[in-house]
């Protein structure tokens, strides 16, 4: 029987812990198809999902793993962290809020078994956001359709981490060492035959989110800046078309200056705002490129992507 390793990051989530393994042992139980090795990664957790997990680990410690960080290092590390020490042939990743149905594991591992279509990796899509902040969701979805018309890297609109992968896919994925990390790009750049399940969105079982609008945001350019140059691009048009205009300003200027030497220079109004404009169109293009090289900066410090205080 084939071992599935899964790889479910923990930030703050003491209530849900028990409840995903009873649901995942459930699915397990039931169809018996497959074993579980779970690593479990605490990062940096500010109430009891270190005991929690502790103690779940003496109860279990044949299939049960926990790596406990020595600060929160955020999500994209917990899942690299993961994904270092997974044994099994087939590796998943998923939340342990249980927004991510523990029953599909069945049908995703079902099709990877499967030799009609040779599938790499079974990914999961969410069809709506109900329940979820209106205007979370509305950035949300406009980041996507931004990102894949800016990058040759294709994200499908409401892909989500959970994921069902084989270990040619995950060592693939542990070979980008990048400090930077969005994994959402990450499944996607490397390739690999991959198929979407389409879900309905679901509630947490237990316990606070800890993603806000602006970590999303940040999340989200992240995403941007890693895995495309069109934003740097974007600096060079303004930069070049203002540059344009404003020689074709200064021959007017002269024309003028020639055909009408008495002329008077009227307009202050209109030049104070085309001054702003100006302005402001530089500071974004020099907050774009600080974007590309804080990025950059981070990278050749070469600090490790996580720092381990326990690992059982």
């Amino acid at each position: 029987m084939k071992t599935i390793s899964v790889v479910v990051p923990c930030y703050n989530e003491e209530e849900s812990i028990e409840l995903y393994y009873e649901a995942m042992n459930k699915v397990k139980t039931e169809n018996n198809k497959f074993n579980l090795e779970y690593w479990f990664v605490d990062d940096g957790s500010h109430d009891r999902t270190y005991q929690v997990l502790r103690d779940l680990q003496k109860k279990h410690s044949d299939e049960v793993h926990y790596i406990s960080f020595s600060r929160n290092f955020g999500k994209e590390s917990a899942l690299y962290a993961g994904l270092n020490e997974v044994t099994g042939e087939y590796t998943a990743v998923m939340d342990v809020d249980l927004q991510d149905p523990p029953e599909m594991l069945v049908k995703m591992f079902d099709m990877l078994e499967s030799d009609e279509d040779d599938y790499d990796c079974i990914g999961t899509a969410r069809m709506d956001r109900e329940g979820e902040n209106p205007i979370i969701s509305f950035f949300s979805n406009s980041f996507y359709g931004v990102i894949n018309k800016m990058s040759q890297t294709k994200i499908i609109p409401g892909a989500r981490d959970y994921r069902l992968m084989t270990r040619q896919m995950v060592n693939a994925i542990l070979s980008m060492t990048e400090y930077n990390r969005f994994s959402k790009g990450i499944f996607s750049w490397v390739g690999f035959k991959t198929k979407y399940l389409p879900y309905k969105n679901r509630e947490r079982v237990a316990g606070t989110t800890s993603w806000n609008f602006w970590k999303l945001l940040k999340y989200a350019i992240t995403g941007i800046v890693d895995f495309t140059e069109r934003p740097l691009m974007f600096a060079t048009w303004m930069g070049s078309a203002f540059s344009i205009a404003s020689v074709i300003a200064i021959i007017a200027i002269i024309i003028r200056k020639i055909i009408n030497p008495t002329s008077s220079v009227n307009g202050w109004s209109s030049m104070v705002t085309l001054i702003l404009l100006i302005g402001g169109i530089q500071l974004l293009s020099i907050g774009i490129l600080g974007e590309y090289i804080g990025k950059i900066f981070l990278e050749v410090k070469k600090r490790p992507i996580y720092i381990i205080k326990e690992k059982k």
